[in-house]
């Protein structure tokens, strides 16, 4: 019993001193108009992550419904050259906040367990004319580089890559478009 009560409180401890590391999280960009934000969004890079493991090249289509959430239909061309598909909602974290979403999956798992399937998609960057933008949580484990075209320039993809930077986040295991 001891043990076990000294586990949490050590976990309570190490949890604490993370959120007070940087508890707002990174730097957002105020307000998103998210009708201009909807359409198709290609991923230029990402942080390695576990259900993206097999992917390739991937994409997003945002689509604004009228209730103000966002229909999510995130596609996936694997190493074997087929295409995966999942389908999901984005809601407003706070209400009027259009920068920091929930968004869930349509899956088995978020269906046992809807609580605990939602993540952070906070947008962090976006460019004037709702081109590229930079997306990922406040924990700065997920991170994506998207535009709206399949490729992008150096001079965009350098833009990128400092405002993720100033945003604490670690870009040098991306993985970039194709590998």
């Amino acid at each position: 019993m001891r043990l076990f009560i000294a586990l949490c409180c050590t976990l309570l401890i190490v949890g604490c001193a993370r959120s007070g590391a940087d508890a707002e999280g990174p730097e957002t960009v105020g307000q998103v108009d998210l009708n201009r934000y909807q359409g198709t969004w290609y991923e230029i890079a990402r942080l390695p992550m576990f259900f993206q493991r097999n992917c390739l090249r991937s994409q997003a289509e945002y689509r604004l419904q009228a209730d103000n959430s966002v229909a999510v239909t995130n596609r996936c061309e694997t190493r074997d050259g087929e295409w995966q598909q999942a389908t999901g909602e984005a809601v407003l974290q706070q209400p009027g906040e259009t920068d920091k979403l929930w968004v869930r999956f349509d899956n088995w798992f978020s269906k046992l367990f809807p609580g605990l399937t939602k993540g952070h998609y906070w947008i962090l960057y976006l460019d004037e004319g709702y081109e590229v933008a930079l997306v990922g949580s406040p924990d700065r484990d997920y991170l994506w580089l998207l535009s709206r075209e399949k490729e992008i320039d150096a001079a965009t993809r350098d833009t990128l890559l400092k405002q993720a930077r100033a945003r604490g986040y670690d870009v040098s295991e991306l993985i970039w478009r194709g590998e």
